[in-house]
């Protein structure tokens, strides 16, 4: 059977249809969302598929029948009308001035008024002469216009570090939105995309009708894919990329979910797969980290280390209320709103109270932060973190656990005295970064710090490694290894097989670090 063609790096919904790329039908909350009501917002993270959705609007509206031919649009609309649809995308662009702004919005405006046949009369006043396009528009056809917003937020995003030009444009695009409320009776759909939520005050002016769909569980499947859809979709892809990774079906799935898997929306959200990862490891046949590649949360990262944020916790799970992460970007106290809004965490379960689970998504996530992270810990370049990285765990491959912890030793004892303030939480973060990001060059690495299990397992190709960490003034190495005994640690891997059907070698590794001394102090290796 052959394979799908995927659209890699194709969001316009057309070209899709007529070129003959897959495409995950969502026109069946297309057709809800465009008959329940008018005035919408929806945050999503980047490369998530809100461009396509906005294409998909864009298509409909304007009455494009054949290109819905199969899809679920072809039983649901009847009429077809065609409506004046006006798309304003932000996306693409670099806005690191005023003047960028102004020259995408005056183009923009330029080309609308070129297609109705009007004039320029209100230079740089967006929403008066945004307002006269649109009320052109309804004059000429009798019909109310369609405005589509993609990526509304792009030009405060890449002004996050400059916060006076971020004001200059947050000011500027608040002025493109003042005539849409006011314009609401003549206008027959409002629909804005973005990825972070700023204040509708600071943003939308007195556009406050805004039906935010963001977590409503409805439209929590209307970017993305969907395990259902995955799973029921593209089996032939699966298979050809267990074949060639040397998979089964069943491990290429799980590798998948593994990687990719794991967004929720809503408090009810079905699984999401990050899209652009999703179809780009189908199409490549190959489990890269594919959407953390294409841009790194530099801000994100700095502002985590800023407030000292413990990045263990989002591998192991938070409560937070909604106000505590769906919140205004420019009011958060935190980094939480933006790394939830960016797709660095998601929703991972619901508590009683209206509290929720917030986690990292997936490994792909989880790997690519925490490598950003690992230099505000240790404080050295990129490359020498990777070169010791890949040595630690070479070492540990080979059953060298002693030079392995030497090498750990040298490692901390280089991290500089004032680079960061080196206590318990310090050493288990380090570690828990070190483990999790050696976990591509071993066969299993997996942390452990709920009650009962220990706080690092490793497996290799020929054993498994359990190690239990204490700070001098809480233990030593032996009461690390009285605690494996004890929590019985070790028993879940007591039917661990090599390939050919042997038991591995079990190790327990008691490590206890020297505060002094700032790094580790003692370690004794049993073999279990």
């Amino acid at each position: 059977m052959a394979l799908k063609n995927f659209p890699i790096g194709v969001q316009d919904f057309a070209s899709i249809r007529n070129e003959g790329f897959f495409y995950v039908d969502k026109t069946d909350l297309v057709y809800k969302l465009t008959h329940t009501s008018k005035f919408y917002f929806l945050s999503r993270p980047r490369r998530f598929g809100k461009s396509l959705l906005v294409s998909t609007l864009q298509c409909y509206f304007e009455g494009r029948k054949e290109l819905f031919t199969g899809l679920a649009m072809e039983h649901l609309e009847t009429e077809w009308k065609k409506y004046p649809v006006f798309k304003i995308s932000f996306a693409g662009n670099k806005f690191d001035t005023l003047e960028s702004l102004q020259i995408a919005l005056d183009n923009m405006m330029a080309a609308f008024e070129e297609q109705l046949g009007i004039k320029n009369t209100a230079k740089f006043e967006w929403g008066v002469r945004f307002g006269n396009i649109l009320q052109a528009a309804y004059k000429a056809t009798n019909t109310p216009p369609v405005v589509l917003v993609d990526e509304y937020d792009a030009p405060l995003l890449d002004s996050m570090d400059n916060p006076e030009l971020q004001l200059v444009l947050k000011n500027e695009v608040r002025k493109l939105f003042s005539p849409l409320k006011d314009l609401g009776g003549i206008l027959r759909f409002v629909f804005l995309t973005g990825i972070s939520k700023f204040s509708q005050l600071s943003i939308f002016s007195e556009l406050n009708n805004l039906k935010v769909i963001t977590m409503m569980d409805d439209y929590a499947a209307i970017c993305g894919i969907t395990k259902e859809e995955v799973f029921t979709q593209m089996q032939p892809e699966i298979q050809a990329l267990a074949d060639k990774n040397k998979l089964t079906y069943d491990e290429a799935c799980a590798a998948l979910q593994k990687k990719y898997d794991g967004y929720h929306f809503s408090k009810n959200s079905p699984d999401v797969f990050n899209p652009f990862s999703l179809i780009n490891a189908l199409n490549d046949l190959d489990l890269t980290n594919f959407w953390f590649a294409t841009g790194t949360p530099t801000i994100l990262t700095r502002l985590v280390a800023k407030y000292k944020m413990d990045p263990v916790m989002f591998d192991e799970g938070f409560d937070a209320t909604q106000d505590m992460f769906d919140a205004p970007t420019e009011t958060a106290t935190d980094p939480i709103p933006m790394l939830y809004q960016s797709g660095y965490l998601t929703i991972k379960g619901t508590k009683s109270g209206n509290r929720y689970i917030l986690q990292f998504p997936n490994d792909e996530v989880r790997f690519g932060f925490v490598k950003c992270l690992m230099p505000y810990y240790a404080a050295k370049e990129v490359r020498e973190n990777d070169t010791f990285l890949m040595r630690f765990a070479d070492t540990m491959e080979e059953g060298r656990i002693d030079d392995a912890l030497n090498q750990v030793k040298a490692f901390i004892s280089g991290v500089p005295y004032n680079a960061t303030k080196q206590n318990e939480n310090y050493y288990r973060t380090l570690f828990y970064f070190i483990f999790k990001l050696s976990t591509p060059y071993v066969t299993n690495i997996e942390e452990c710090s709920a009650a009962g299990r220990a706080d690092a397992v490793v497996e290799t190709t020929d054993a498994v490694y359990v190690f239990e960490f204490k700070l001098d003034a809480n233990g030593t190495a032996e009461d690390a290894l009285k605690q494996i005994d004890d929590k019985g640690y070790l028993i879940p891997y007591t039917v661990t097989n090599k390939a050919d059907g042997t038991p591995k070698k079990l190790y327990k590794i008691g490590v206890a670090f020297d505060a002094g001394k700032r790094t580790i102090g003692e370690w004794k290796i049993v073999e279990g």
